[in-house]
C-alpha cells in the first residue's frame, strides 16, 4: 500500500500488520497497523515510524512520494518499539533529518538505541514551522508512557496523538467512514479497555486541556488502526470511557473444574437478568482476558468466580484478576464467588484481596462446598439480584436535555 493522502500534501505512509494476534497479552483478533505520517512542505517531516520488521514498507511508501534523504524532520511521538523500532534505519536513510521527541523519550532511548542519538527535546507549547504550516506539540505523559506526545497541525485541524484514539484493526481501508462503524467502535472500545483504561483520569484531563486550547480538530490520525475523519465520534466515546460512565450491564466471568462454579455463575446471572441488567456470561475456557476487559469497560456490575486449587484461586482466574487489577476499572460493583472442597476460607480471602486492591465490593463472597445444592443456588441467585441493585445506583445515564 503506497502513501494515502489524509490532507493536502499530508500522507499516511505506515504499514498494516495482518498477522498480529497478541499485543502484551491483549488478543488482537483483527490484526493492527503502525501508522506513520509524511508532511510535504517547504520542510519535509515524518511523524512516527513503524515496528522494525516493517521498516522496508515504510521506506517504500516514503520513497513513492519523496526521496528519504530530503526529509528535514522526524517527530517521534512515542518511544515504544512498535512506533520507534525503525528509527535507526530511517535516520540512516535521512541523514539531514533532525529528530524531535520529549525529554522522557530521550531518557529512555539510550536503553534501546545506545548513547549519542541526536535528539532535539520538545515540550508543550513548542512549535515548528515547516513553511505553509506549523506543528504544535502537546506533551501527554502516561498516555500511555511518560514520553507520549501529541503533534497538532492547526492549519489543517489534524491531530496526530500516537496511541490515543487508536484501535488494533488491520484493514485495506484507512478511514473510519470506510469500515462498519459497529466493528470500528468495538475495536476502539477494546483498545481503550486493554491499554488506556488505567490512565482514565489523565485522559479526562487531556480532553479538558484540548478543550481549553480550543483546538479545531477535523481529523485524528492515531498510531494504530483507522484514521478518524469524523473525530467527534471517538472524542465523545473517550469522554464517556474516561469518566467511568457505565450502563445497565453485568459481566459474569469464571472458570470451573467440575462444573460447580459454573452452576453458581448461572444462578448469579439469572439474578442479574431478573433485575433488568443485560448480562454477559464469560467462561474463561472460551474467553480471553482482553475480551473480558472489553466487556467490563461499560459494565456496572462484575462477578468473578473460581474454584479452589491448592488453596488458591484457579490460575486462569488469578490471571484475569491480576490483569483487571492493573487496568483499574472504576465505578463498578464486584462480587466474588466460587466452590471449594476443604478450605472454606479461600473464596472469602480472595474477595478480601479484591476489596483491598480497590475493587468496590459491598456483598460477601458467595461460596459452596463441592457441588452447590438448591439452597446455595438460590442464595447465588439472590446475590445476583442484590448486586444488580447496588450497581443500579452507579449507572450514569445521559443528561436529559433542558426544556426550551
Amino acid at each position: 500500500m503506497a502513501g494515502v493522502p489524509i490532507g493536502k500534501d499530508i500522507y499516511w505512509v505506515g504499514a498494516v500488520d495482518w498477522n498480529l494476534r497478541d499485543f502484551h497479552g491483549y488478543r488482537t483478533g483483527r490484526g493492527s497497523s503502525y501508522n506513520a505520517y509524511l508532511i510535504l512542505d517547504e520542510k519535509k517531516c515524518l511523524v512516527d515510524t513503524v515496528k522494525s520488521p516493517f521498516t522496508g514498507r515504510l521506506l517504500e511508501n516514503i520513497s513513492a512520494l519523496v526521496k528519504p534523504g530530503e526529509i528535514d524532520y522526524i517527530i517521534s511521538n512515542h518511544l515504544e518499539l512498535d512506533h520507534s523500532g525503525a528509527i535507526l534505519e530511517i535516520l540512516r536513510h535521512c541523514p539531514k533529518a533532525r529528530l524531535l521527541a520529549t525529554g522522557h523519550w530521550i531518557e529512555g532511548a539510550e536503553k534501546y538505541f545506545g548513547p549519542g542519538l541526536p535528539v532535539q527535546p520538545v515540550k508543550t507549547g513548542d512549535t515548528l514551522s515547516l513553511g505553509r504550516r506549523t506543528l504544535q506539540f502537546i506533551e501527554a505523559p502516561m498516555l500511555h508512557w511518560p514520553d507520549s506526545l501529541f503533534t497538532y497541525l492547526p492549519e489543517d485541524g489534524i491531530l496526530l496523538p500516537n496511541d490515543a484514539f487508536g484501535q488494533h484493526y488491520a484493514a485495506g481501508s484507512r478511514f473510519d467512514d470506510e469500515v462498519p462503524e459497529a466493528v470500528l467502535m468495538e475495536e476502539a472500545a477494546r483498545y481503550y479497555a486493554n491499554i488506556i483504561m488505567p490512565y482514565s483520569n489523565l485522559v479526562a484531563k487531556m480532553l479538558g486541556r484540548i478543550g481549553e486550547m480550543k483546538l479545531d480538530i477535523r481529523l485524528i490520525g492515531p498510531s494504530h488502526g483507522l484514521i478518524w475523519r469524523r473525530p467527534e465520534k471517538i472524542l465523545a466515546a473517550y469522554r464517556d470511557w474516561s469518566s467511568g460512565r457505565t450502563r445497565e450491564k453485568a459481566v459474569v466471568a469464571y472458570d470451573t473444574m467440575w462444573g460447580s462454579t459454573a452452576l453458581l455463575a448461572e444462578s448469579i446471572a439469572e439474578g442479574l437478568q431478573s433485575a433488568g441488567l443485560e448480562t454477559v456470561v464469560m467462561p474463561l475456557k472460551a474467553s480471553n482476558r482482553s475480551d473480558v476487559a472489553a466487556e467490563v469497560l461499560e459494565a456496572a456490575a462484575v462477578a468473578l468466580g473460581t474454584p479452589v486449587l491448592n488453596n488458591l484461586p484457579l490460575p486462569s482466574v488469578a490471571d484475569l484478576y491480576t490483569y483487571l487489577k492493573g487496568l483499574r476499572p472504576r465505578k463498578k460493583q464486584w462480587l466474588a464467588f466460587g466452590s471449594y472442597g476443604w478450605n472454606r476460607e479461600i473464596i472469602p480471602r480472595f474477595a478480601q484481596e479484591m476489596k483491598e486492591a480497590g475493587f468496590e465490593m459491598e456483598l460477601p463472597a458467595v461460596a459452596a462446598r463441592f457441588r452447590p445444592d438448591g439452597g446455595e443456588l438460590a442464595a447465588a441467585r439472590a446475590a445476583g439480584v442484590r448486586l444488580a441493585g447496588l450497581a443500579a445506583g452507579a449507572v450514569e445515564t445521559e443528561p436529559k436535555e433542558k426544556p426550551e
